[in-house]
């Protein structure tokens, strides 16, 4: 054989690896998560395990919560069995992109996660807000004016507090959320500023106190996160999230597990 020819085979043996590879790439750049989803007959939704109301274990071990609903909902609307797959923050962008999940539940969008993942609607409030007891009149910043207010040290709570709070007003800031619930409980603080995942079990619980959010001082709405390139998946995920919000599903959980009704405004980021 000459080096010519021998030259040629080469050429050729590569160019027919390089097409098998494009080839494989193209199948890859075509994977359908909706049509896997469908075949499989399950959908695998990556939940946090332990981050109540939105997600916690039951007195059977089942999860529970506004989360779980979502998810529920969603399976039912693909007519496939939901499988919850416990996930933490650092380990559940690659479960997705690995796909060990299909799907991310309480996702916060930035503009860091929309570089690897893709986000569709959001479907559950998130937000920190003023409480108090319902005896008090609070209705904006300016009401904070000579008020005490128990916060988590450190956190976003405290960051948005102070940049909102006059001047005159008492802030005591404690080294965690159980301390923050505790000082406002025993009167130590006329007001705390949690997020409305710490809120809603204060409000189910504290029936003497009766306490409300009395107003937001920041929106950011979670949302389901997906991979990139699944248009499929994520028209189904958003038209199951607008019936939702429409047949009053997503009102019902809110009350449920939230114990507020849902205000579509903190659908909005």
């Amino acid at each position: 054989m000459t080096i010519h020819s021998t030259l040629k085979s080469s050429i050729a043996a590569i160019l027919v690896l390089g097409a098998a590879g494009l080839g494989l790439a193209t199948q890859a750049a075509r994977a359908d998560a909706l049509a896997d989803i469908t075949k499989a007959g399950t959908i695998n939704v990556g939940v946090f395990a332990d981050f109540p109301p939105f997600s916690s274990a039951s007195a059977d071990m089942s999860l529970k919560g506004y989360d779980m609903d979502v998810a529920q909902y969603i399976a039912d609307t693909l007519k496939v069995k939901l499988n919850p797959v416990a996930v933490t923050g650092q380990n559940r962008i690659p479960y997705l992109n690995d796909h060990r999940v299909d799907i991310l539940m309480s996702v916060g969008y930035s503009k860091e996660r929309e570089q690897v993942i893709d986000f569709a609607a959001a479907y559950a409030p998130y937000y920190i807000a003023v409480i108090g007891p319902a005896a008090m009149t609070v209705k904006g910043k300016e009401d904070l004016a000579d008020k005490s207010i128990a916060v988590n040290r450190g956190t976003l709570e405290d960051t948005s507090l102070t940049e909102a709070a006059p001047a005159s007003a008492d802030i005591k800031r404690f080294d965690n959320y159980n301390s923050v619930i505790q000082a406002f409980i025993s009167g130590q603080t006329q007001l705390m500023v949690v997020g409305n995942d710490v809120g809603a079990q204060v409000l189910a619980k504290q029936d003497a106190l009766k306490p409300e959010q009395k107003f937001q001082l920041l929106t950011s709405p979670s949302h389901i996160g997906l991979n990139k390139n699944e248009d499929a998946l994520k028209k189904a995920v958003n038209d199951a999230i607008a019936k939702m919000l429409a047949d009053g599903k997503l009102d019902e959980s809110s009350k449920a597990w939230l114990k507020t009704p849902l205000n579509p405004d903190n659908l909005k980021d």
